[in-house]
């Protein structure tokens, strides 16, 4: 993995809601690349802006978060972006974190899923795939 994402692959990864999960994904990454921190992405990065402008990100929750009328998850209160960046400052590994894009992607038909929240988590999908062909 650590190979193909240098030599110009793109990972994005989404659905991470609390510490556990959270912790095991870094672990897990850090045997991917030891010498490359997971930082914050922020939202002047090209990749909020290469297709729609984002000047916020919105917390986009899963469906069953939701239907129990919260937008977060086992403490999972703040929506960020995160990512790894190769030595051109290339976004090469991007983390949705404390949203989840697929589940909005997924029940956009579901009339108990707010529209609102897909047509968002469309866009900034929209912006990955863009980004993730362009750079």
């Amino acid at each position: 993995m650590r190979e193909w994402l240098l030599r110009g692959g793109f990972l994005m990864v989404d659905d991470f809601h609390g510490p556990f999960e959270w912790q095991h994904f870094v672990e897990q990454m850090k045997m991917v690349f030891p010498d490359r921190p997971i930082v914050d992405i922020p939202l002047d990065h090209p990749i909020f802006h290469c297709f729609y402008d984002f000047e916020e990100l919105v917390q986009i929750p899963g469906l069953g978060s939701w239907l129990n009328g919260q937008t977060h998850e086992k403490g999972g209160i703040l929506q960020r972006c995160m990512g790894i960046f190769d030595d051109q400052e290339r976004l090469i590994v991007l983390v949705s974190r404390n949203m989840d894009m697929g589940d909005a992607w997924e029940h956009a038909k579901d009339p108990r899923y707010p529209t609102r929240y897909s047509a968002e988590a469309f866009k900034l999908g929209i912006n990955f795939v863009v980004y993730a062909l362009t750079h």
